[in-house]
């Protein structure tokens, strides 16, 4: 069992099925497995009708059936009852098309947007979806109902890359748009000005919305582990250069550590969860810190 749920969070397994709906719920059933051996397993699809007991909450509505089974006290969670609103909002941009192995950032990306939509319907949590490049190409606002899983998968199936990435813009209309406080869960590769980034991201926490920064690079965009004379392109400006790896290595780690700090540090300060992927990693990762944000959130 464990292997089965080790295959299903890998993402070079997961990226061969073409179908979105059954890799989300691959990644997510995997995923449960490895809750009910963790101290998570609270979070677990099958306490999606369920919520914590809290002061305030009438007896009458603890379910004692699950009190037997877990030593916990849950109460039944109705229909009426407002969840958490969270709005997924994924970089489509031509810099996510890069891969230096077999998942590319948007695949990899797709697919952990995917698992969310999934996970947190099943929470029972609205749950709504943004798709943008230098502009907003698709917006779905937040619903709880399981069909609106269909419409999210949907729209994230017909993902057309590019042009290029303006996130700014995107961050500052959504910023306004969304009334009532939620969870903003950013997927991208930040390739953008870090100072307009934290702008539109600053927006979000002045509106008192939770967020979430999930930052995909490819683990060759870290390591420049490049063996010989390489031509380099830019997949968003078609800019071209042929260059000796060896001779800017050094000073293009530089860089690009400068550019995730800078990221992370100006996250940290804005009480924003920052959280750096790449895709070769599980795809659990992300979805831990997901379950955590949830219970800070309540």
């Amino acid at each position: 069992m464990a292997n089965l749920s080790t295959a299903y969070l890998n993402p070079e397994i997961v990226s061969k099925l073409d179908n979105l709906f059954l890799r989300a719920r691959l990644v997510v059933e995997g995923f449960i497995i490895g809750l009910h051996r963790s101290p998570y397993h609270g979070f677990s699809v099958e306490f999606a009708e369920h919520r914590a007991y809290g002061s305030g909450d009438e007896i009458r509505h603890v379910d004692w059936k699950l009190f037997a089974k877990t030593d916990r006290y849950y109460v039944k969670q109705f229909e009426e009852e407002t969840n958490l609103k969270s709005y997924l909002v994924l970089d489509q941009s031509k810099s996510m098309t890069f891969a230096s192995q077999q998942v590319s950032k948007l695949a990899y990306a797709q697919t952990l947007a995917a698992a969310l939509s999934y996970l947190m319907l099943k929470q029972q949590d609205a749950m709504g979806l943004a798709l943008f490049d230098s502009e907003l190409r698709r917006y779905l606002p937040p619903r709880a109902k399981p069909s609106h899983l269909d419409a999210i998968l949907g729209r994230m199936s017909e993902i057309q890359p590019g042009p290029d990435t303006d996130i700014a813009p995107i961050l500052h209309q959504l910023a306004e748009s969304i009334i009532k406080r939620g969870l903003i869960i950013l997927i991208s590769d930040l390739f953008d000005d870090p100072d307009s980034v934290m702008m539109g991201l600053k927006h979000f926490r002045h509106k008192h919305h939770e967020v979430i920064v999930f930052h995909i690079l490819d683990p060759q965009e870290l390591e420049f582990d490049f063996s010989s004379r390489t031509r380099f392109r830019d997949l968003e400006t078609g800019e071209v250069i042929t260059t000796e790896p060896w001779h800017i290595k050094k000073a293009y780690q530089e860089r690009i550590h400068q550019f995730i700090e800078q990221y992370r540090t100006r996250c940290r300060q804005q009480n924003i969860d920052y959280l750096l992927i790449t895709t070769d990693r599980p795809l659990d990762l992300a979805l831990s810190e997901y379950l955590l944000k949830r219970r800070r959130i309540g």
